[in-house]
């Protein structure tokens, strides 16, 4: 592989010659930059990203950090910040944090070494001054889906207990009077937000749902299926699922279809964050929109905006995003 010094001694001139052309730097000649930009096309030579950030102070890069690869809804997020990065000419780095603190900070501490000035982080598990700490030290850090209110202006959320009592209302509305939950067995504020929504909701309207029949499991298409397993195997009636994701909704219908009950004749089903899935279960899922790859890159172009003179006018803003109800073919009315 070529290195700026083979392009130097080729073309006969300096290395910082060279690097003056790769950075578009002052006294260069059109001369020399035609020769080095020739034989860099010969050699094939591509720049080193962090070297070239070292010498102007600048980075190339923008990161993110997921907790996994394999969730539809990750990739959708992952996605939002690489569509920024393209158009703004950065490379997109991405590291996961595996929903364990110890491994979200390795992961951005990987970004901050690859000299990442711009991150877009969805972080449960770090503690809020950690991340307010880190927040002092990276620029253009943005926080994705959580909220901390000293650093608001760098937060991008979503309000999950409104969309817990969107879903009530929405099965309220159906006339649907006995409920079950499926959750997910994780202990961050999404799912526990959206189950106090949703609870809360139902007590205004003086429902009660029975706490046998709030299940938990892991955010997938497995895990909807054995957390619906549960719900069945407690012999308690309910007409109505709100499920904490559209993976474990999907599980769920499977599941209610294998045991002899129609989605939606018997049994409504309503997921959340409407993934691309969910438009193609049997029945369409009915769900609720959660605008992550939309919210993943406005979370990018505000980091990339912190950087800039007019970072302190974004201060007092307030990023957050409510859910909205897509209604398919999952949920209907109550038979009567």
């Amino acid at each position: 592989m070529a290195t700026i010094k083979d392009v130097a001694r080729i073309s006969g001139v300096s290395v910082a010659s060279v690097s003056r052309v790769l950075n578009n730097g002052p006294k260069v000649s059109q001369k020399t930059i035609d020769k080095v930009s020739k034989v860099m096309k010969d050699l094939n030579y591509t720049p080193n990203a962090n070297a070239r950030a070292l010498v102007t102070q600048k980075s190339t890069t923008l990161g993110v950090v997921i907790p996994d690869l394999v969730d539809p809804f990750f990739a959708s997020l992952a996605h939002g910040v690489e569509q920024v990065a393209r158009q703004r000419n950065r490379q997109l780095l991405l590291s996961t944090g595996l929903v364990s603190a110890e491994t979200e900070m390795q992961a951005i501490k990987l970004l901050i070494e690859r000299r990442c000035d711009v991150m877009v982080v969805h972080s449960k598990k770090l503690p809020d001054q950690a991340l307010i700490k880190l927040a002092t030290n990276v620029p253009g850090l943005v926080l994705i889906d959580r909220y901390i209110e000293e650093i608001a202006h760098r937060c991008v959320w979503l309000d999950n207990f409104e969309g817990g009592k969107i879903a009530a209302r929405h099965l309220l509305a159906l006339e649907h009077q006995n409920f079950a939950c499926i959750s997910s067995v994780h202990q961050i504020d999404d799912p526990l937000l959206r189950l106090q929504g949703f609870q809360q909701e139902l007590k205004c309207a003086d429902v009660d749902i029975d706490s046998d029949l709030i299940e938990y499991g892991e955010p997938t298409l497995q895990g909807g299926e054995l957390a619906t397993q549960k719900l069945l195997a407690s012999g308690k009636a309910f007409t109505a699922i709100f499920v904490y994701n559209d993976a474990m909704a999907i599980g769920t219908i499977s599941t209610l279809e294998d045991n002899g009950f129609k989605v939606p004749s018997n049994i409504s089903v309503l997921g959340f964050d409407d993934v691309l899935l969910s438009r193609y279960s049997r029945p369409k899922l009915s769900t609720l929109n959660y605008p992550i790859e939309e919210m993943a890159m406005q979370a990018a172009n505000i980091g990339l905006e912190l950087l800039t003179e007019q970072a302190v006018t974004i201060k007092h803003k307030n990023y957050k995003h409510i859910p909205r109800l897509v209604k398919r073919e999952s949920t209907s009315f109550l038979a009567k």
